[in-house]
């Protein structure tokens, strides 16, 4: 889901239900309710291979903390990350697992039939708790974010070949559009800014700016039922699985993006519709969906532990996580590793 900017970068919007992509930045995060999930519709959806590469060699993460995080945040996002690493850990997460949940962006395929890798690495974070361009961003100062990072002191490699660049801003840095049109986006770095072409993605932190916009099912905007955050018998709004409403809402936000950069990193791959500028992604269609029987402000069908938190995932270290699903192209319908049938 995107905007109507200059500059055609894709991004995650948050809270209208818009078609998927529909501003001009790439790939944004449109939370949270699509009331009748794609997945429930009778509309079809055509997800199609648009003949650009996929993220098929084992991919190098790399983490640009931006502004001053404190470490319970990072080790939760940390977490989430390094369960989607390989070789999986040992022991291995109990079902279902974040390794169970990319099993669906790996069905997807480049023109050689070569699917969607199932390897990654943490291999790099680098903290600038400087605000090196400012504590108020564009959406285009993402690249010189990630330029200054590749040529710092203590810098990033700069990897076009396998590398991938999450930019994460803490809860103090504002961001164009953040909390009104998008909880993140995706695209890829120009060369004429950064050197070289890499995909790359930022999310925001929402903990404190605005969380019934970007981390829903943990929150809700007060004007809704039930609005706030935390989690109540009588309330849509679910408890987060590590206790960190800001830092649980936007695991599910790099999940999607990372989905997205995955099976369309050129934004020429796999998406639905005929106009590049405004794709479907396949976490787009599935904003929302966490579970089964989502829709209308119910997040799906998912676990609860004994104090009300609510998670269909479990990573490293004993972490739980919540993340939206995805586009099954088999199915042709949203899906998770947690799913009832």
């Amino acid at each position: 889901m995107s905007t109507k900017l200059c500059l055609v970068l894709f991004s995650l919007p948050c809270f209208f239900v818009a078609p998927a992509s529909a501003f001009s930045w790439p790939s944004s995060h449109n939370y949270p309710f699509r009331s009748d999930s794609i997945a429930a519709s009778s509309e079809p959806v055509d997800v199609s291979y648009h003949m650009g590469p996929v993220v098929t060699s084992p991919a190098n993460i790399y983490v640009i903390w931006y502004g001053r995080w404190e470490a319970a945040p990072q080790s939760i996002i940390r977490d989430f990350l390094l369960s989607l690493s390989s070789p999986a850990p040992l022991p291995p997460p109990p079902p279902p697992s974040v390794d169970e949940w990319w099993r669906t962006a790996r069905l997807y395929v480049d023109q050689t039939g070569s699917n969607v890798t199932g390897r990654f690495a943490l291999a790099g974070e680098l903290h600038d708790s400087g605000y090196s361009h400012g504590s108020s961003l564009s959406r285009l100062a993402m690249q010189s974010v990630i330029r200054s990072a590749v040529a710092a002191t203590d810098r990033l490699p700069m990897d076009p070949r396998d590398g991938i660049y999450l930019v994460l801003t803490s809860p103090d840095v504002e961001v164009e559009d953040f909390c009104r049109e998008v909880c993140g986006f995706h695209y890829f770095t120009f060369p004429a800014i950064v050197g070289v072409t890499m995909p790359y993605a930022w999310v925001g932190h929402s903990g404190t700016q605005c969380p019934g916009m970007c981390a829903y099912p943990f929150a809700l905007p007060s004007y809704m039922v039930g609005g706030g955050s935390g989690g109540n018998s009588s309330s849509p709004v679910v408890g987060p699985p590590n206790g960190d409403v800001g830092a649980d809402g936007m695991v599910s936000v790099i999940a999607h993006e990372l989905a997205e950069m995955a099976t369309n990193p050129l934004i020429n791959a796999w998406y639905a519709g005929d106009d590049p500028a405004a794709p479907a992604e396949i976490a787009d269609l599935c904003v929302g969906v966490f579970g089964t029987g989502s829709g209308g402000g119910f997040a799906g069908h998912v676990f609860r532990s004994a104090e009300g938190a609510g998670y269909n995932l479990n990573g490293v270290n004993g972490r739980r996580f919540m993340v939206q699903w995805l586009w099954d192209p088999i199915k042709k319908s949203c899906f998770g590793p947690n799913a009832m049938t």
